[in-house]
């Protein structure tokens, strides 16, 4: 198996790292505890992640709120009296939230901000409740309502502005396909038709304009590659107010974790024909997800996704979605968590997931600004062996070798002086194993990942 690292032909620049602070961060309330998770998320010790997505939530009425879980709801910074039907924004709401992102943005690395929402206000929406329509695949956002979420959600983001803190750009609309609501709800949601998404960004960014706010949109967070993502940016594209303020399309890769092809087709049939845009995949958990917290098949598949999604797919950066989730301990006593750490309800138990040093392997050494290259490398039906190379600042070329196969070599045709050899499998993580003077060949050994340094 021979990668090319002699004159691999460059790609995108890598934007950045990321990962959300929804759900979870509202709950770690503990100075020691939110300290030592914001140095593994974004310290110089840890991930060093640069991108933090930070929800506005929808908030509940809880005399009508169908959300049982209490991390699924949301504290909003706006008061709504449903007796006088008024409200008022208090910022001293969402205090943890806050608190942790700023704890976060001390760290130094992050550089950008997003504000998403999985829902209007509830005081907004047809239903009372930020959990969708009762009715399947209808938006739960009355037309007549569609500038007033615009203004809450600007007027949060201009309170957070003035705070000194670095919004870069906001997203009120997440994966608008889905049927969200109905007879089952789980979290926060709400669904949109393409002309009903479109009319809500077009406002958006009128308002943005005629407040001469520096912040962008950002979105529309697709659920998926394939699918409507395709018409959700012809139609952006189509608007002119709209693009003057969005410099960037979101997507979540998910549905398509066995398919690298479906990557190559997204980069080729979208990303290459719109080079005035960025393309970054803002949210991926393993879903369904079958690698518990302990099993070393999960940091696997994440660091597959990661270097396909960059590679193949042409994203100009990679977030994962919640950071934190809560213990999930299903009836084969393992846990089921799909974050990349996992705690209890009030976090006097968490512990780092195994899928952490699947994304560690990428973000401790191949920083933002570094240069996705074609190696000639793409794996073969198995998809069992990956190989992903990068050019750092530091005109270092680095290499991630995912290997969930048998044990096998691989070749480097490439002139170096030194080469580092990090890896991680299942019985240790982020070990060196090797640094010394550059060699051509290499062992990956059966389920393990490697990164490669070369200078």
């Amino acid at each position: 198996m021979t990668v090319n690292l002699t004159n691999p032909a460059e790609m995108q620049i890598l934007k950045g790292w990321g990962t959300s602070a929804c759900w979870w961060s509202q709950y770690c309330r503990d100075p020691k505890t939110a300290e030592e998770i914001a140095e593994l998320l974004y310290g110089k010790t840890g991930l060093g992640l640069s991108i933090y997505r930070y929800n506005v939530g929808g908030g509940t009425d809880k005399d009508n709120c169908r959300v049982t879980n209490p991390w699924r709801n949301t504290e909003s910074l706006y008061v709504f009296d449903r007796e006088s039907e008024s409200g008022e924004y208090d910022f001293s709401l969402d205090q943890s939230a806050r608190n942790m992102m700023k704890l976060c943005l001390s760290k130094g690395n992050i550089d950008t901000l997003i504000l998403f929402a999985n829902s209007p206000h509830f005081s907004q929406t047809s239903t009372g409740q930020a959990s969708g329509s009762l009715l399947y695949h209808t938006c739960n956002l009355p037309k007549a309502n569609y500038r007033k979420f615009a203004q809450y959600f600007l007027d949060v983001t201009q309170h957070f502005i003035d705070e000194g803190l670095p919004v870069k750009y906001i997203s009120p609309i997440n994966e608008p396909q889905w049927k969200w609501g109905g007879s089952y709800v789980w979290q926060e949601g709400c669904h949109y038709e393409i002309d009903e998404f479109m009319e809500v960004y077009h406002i958006f960014a009128e308002e943005i304009i005629k407040r001469n706010m520096d912040v962008k949109l950002y979105g529309p967070e697709s659920g998926e590659m394939g699918g409507l993502t395709a018409d959700y940016l012809d139609a952006l594209t189509k608007d002119e107010t709209v693009m003057s303020v969005m410099p960037v399309f979101a997507y979540h890769s998910y549905h398509v974790d066995d398919d690298p092809t479906a990557r190559v087709s997204f980069k080729n049939g979208i990303v290459k024909k719109h080079p005035e845009l960025r393309f970054d995949m803002s949210e991926w958990c393993e879903l369904p997800n079958k690698s518990h917290t302990k099993n070393f098949k999960g940091a696997l598949i994440t660091a597959r996704i990661i270097g396909q999604d960059l590679i193949y797919g042409g994203a100009e950066s990679w977030t994962s979605w919640v950071a934190v989730n809560q213990i999930s301990v299903k009836e084969d006593g393992n846990d089921y968590s799909d974050g990349l750490l996992s705690a209890n309800n009030d976090f006097s138990e968490w512990y780092i997931a195994k899928r952490f040093y699947g994304f560690a392997h990428f973000t401790k050494y191949i920083p933002v600004g570094s240069v996705c290259l074609d190696n000639g490398f793409f794996p073969d039906e198995s998809n069992k062996l990956n190989i992903f190379s990068f050019k750092t600042p530091e005109n270092r070329t680095v290499t991630v070798i995912v290997n969930e196969g048998e044990k096998t070599e691989v070749t480097f045709d490439g002139n170096f002086a030194k080469m580092t050899v990090i890896e991680s499998c299942d019985e240790y993580q982020l070990k060196t194993v090797y640094d010394g003077e550059f060699k051509n060949k290499i062992k990956a050994n059966a389920n393990s990942i490697l990164t490669v340094i070369c200078k």
